[in-house]
């Protein structure tokens, strides 16, 4: 018989690693150069004014995404600082060194364009590039605007993704998403954390950050319905302005979907966001399911025996 979990989990793909966060604890794995795994684990630093705002529908989610980011930056950098770190190499290894320091900046020059491609061109060339399009009589009209701008934000979505997905190093991050999702979906269904559980459970999870980013794109396109499209820059700047109204509804939706994802007819408002993780994750090999598993066992161990720190704010 198996036993449901009590304590929601959510991850993250780290470089060659995994990490986990729970309700007071974050923890994460990596498996380092010479093989061996190496974990990570902090408590998550909780300020209550910031925890009163999550009971808040709509604000949660700013403020889920603000402790997302700001609790997978320390793991991120521990993944980066550990995964070369070998005592026992000598002067002949170093030119390899060199090499895991290139994919270490190679991490963070993609995590910088990802940046910079959701706050600006993510939202500002879509609109300009169908703003070029208005002196077309058919594609003139607000509600065709606005649905021609959401068209061509999901072209470079899905571009930019699938052309990141090309490279070596990506790919392999890609694995690690999908084993941070086989683990939790393991874990939510209430069968042993074992390889074989684990590889046997989908690499497909309706929480996940990419089908959040999916949604982003649908609930844009309401939205913004109710802006002006000219002038042009009124139009511009609300794409940023209005970003954590979008924000806000984006993550409300996939709550929902997360929710219903085992209802007759509701769970199909998730398949969209789980057909993208097709191109966001990838079958992971049994070393990267491990490093997994052991990702998640250190948080287990940490969840049930520490509590979160509390900081008066």
């Amino acid at each position: 018989m198996t036993t449901k979990p009590s304590i929601p989990v959510g991850g993250q793909a780290l470089v060659e690693g995994v990490m986990f966060q729970g309700r007071s604890e974050s923890a994460s794995a990596i498996r380092r150069k010479d093989g061996s795994i190496e974990t990570f684990s902090q408590p998550r630093i909780l300020v209550p004014w910031v925890q009163s705002l999550k009971k808040a529908p709509f604000l949660r989610g700013i403020v889920a995404l603000y402790e997302s980011l700001k609790n997978g930056s320390a793991h991120m950098t521990f993944a980066s600082d550990r995964y070369d770190v070998d005592p026992s190499e000598d002067a002949v290894e170093k030119p390899e060194k060199k090499q895991n320091i290139f994919m270490v900046l190679m991490i963070a020059i993609v995590g910088v364009i990802s940046y910079v491609f959701g706050k600006l061109i993510f939202n500002v060339t879509p609109a300009l590039l169908a703003a070029m399009f208005q002196s077309v009589p058919a594609l003139s009209g607000h509600v065709i605007q606005n649905l021609l701008e959401g068209g061509i934000k999901l072209v470079l979505l899905l571009s930019y993704l699938y052309l990141i997905s090309l490279t070596p190093l990506i790919k392999r991050v890609f694995q690690y998403h999908g084993a941070e999702h086989k683990v939790i979906n393991c874990y939510e269904s209430g069968r042993p954390i074992t390889v074989e559980n684990v590889r046997a459970s989908s690499r497909l999870h309706y929480r996940c950050g990419s089908s959040f980013i999916l949604f982003t794109v649908f609930v844009g396109i309401g939205v913004y319905m109710i802006v002006p499209i000219d002038p042009l820059w009124v139009r511009l700047v609300s794409r940023i302005a209005l970003l954590p109204v979008v924000i806000g509804i984006s993550f409300e939706v996939l709550q929902f979907t997360n929710r219903f994802r085992d209802h007759r007819y509701l769970s199909v408002l998730g398949k969209p966001g789980l057909s993208l993780q097709l191109l966001t994750t990838r079958e992971p090999n049994d070393e990267q399911i491990q490093v997994a598993i052991e990702a998640f066992e250190t948080w287990e161990r940490a969840e049930t025996v520490q509590p979160a720190v509390k900081r008066e704010g």
